[in-house]
């Protein structure tokens, strides 16, 4: 029986930026809470027992930016759910704490959701545009992007989205992850530092990282067939 591949978007640009890398697998895609016909649950690690009950035991479960902490959530809290885990661009907590700087400043996350409530279709080719500076493929892969993007949630689930990434800090869960768990990294990640899944591969036990040099926050985009051939000799290795 083949094993189900299941992805977690990341935050606003929903589905179809992912859907070349799951159709090549197969798999499956959950859209967030509050994402098309996904009902909004507001609390995060609601929201990550929820996406638990839809998967079958053993599933190998991917993740990108805020799906990829969704998805560690799931894997801790729900081993029997998770054979294996993908973490693409992920992080243990998106802003500055104290013993962890590899992040964002809250201040900047404030700002920039000031903004998006003011106007998101405005900042959204900003936000894309940043997150892929340092890409040695930048521009394509940001028009790409912004193509691919679904239509926008409303303006209550991104704000919720934004919400989990100045709250959540799943430093204490990631220990508890059970699964042969990979995290898959652009090395020129603006949004998600390198050094940030160097802190999180250290703290979950046996994790792997494969970083993608020149690449920035989307290396499913930037380069996608060494992503997947990355992807499968993980998946593939017993």
């Amino acid at each position: 029986m083949t094993t189900p591949f299941v992805f977690l978007p990341g935050w606003c640009v929903g589905s179809g930026p992912l859907n070349l890398t799951v159709n090549r697998k197969k798999g499956q895609i959950l859209k967030l809470p509050g994402y098309g016909d996904a009902p909004l649950i507001g609390d995060f690690y609601a929201a990550a027992d929820d996406i638990a009950a839809r998967l079958q035991p053993g599933t190998t479960l991917a993740g990108w930016s805020l799906g990829a902490q969704l998805a560690l959530a799931v894997a801790a809290r729900h081993p029997d759910k998770v054979g294996k885990l993908v973490l693409v661009a992920g992080t243990a907590s998106f802003v500055q704490r104290d013993g962890w700087p590899h992040a964002m400043p809250p201040a900047t996350l404030a700002e920039f959701a000031a903004a998006v409530a003011a106007d998101v279709e405005a900042m959204l080719p900003r936000f894309v545009g940043g997150f892929n500076r340092g890409d040695a493929r930048a521009k394509a892969v940001t028009t790409e992007l912004l193509q691919l993007a679904d239509p926008r949630p409303s303006a209550e689930v991104l704000a919720t989205g934004l919400d989990w990434l100045r709250d959540v800090d799943l430093r204490e869960l990631a220990p508890q992850v059970k699964a042969p768990t990979l995290l898959m990294h652009g090395g020129a990640d603006p949004l998600m530092p390198l050094a940030a899944a160097e802190a999180l591969v250290a703290l979950i036990p046996g994790a792997q990282l494969a970083v993608f040099a020149d690449c920035a926050h989307a290396p499913f985009l930037s380069r996608p067939d060494d992503f997947i051939a990355t992807l499968d000799r993980f998946l593939n290795d017993q």
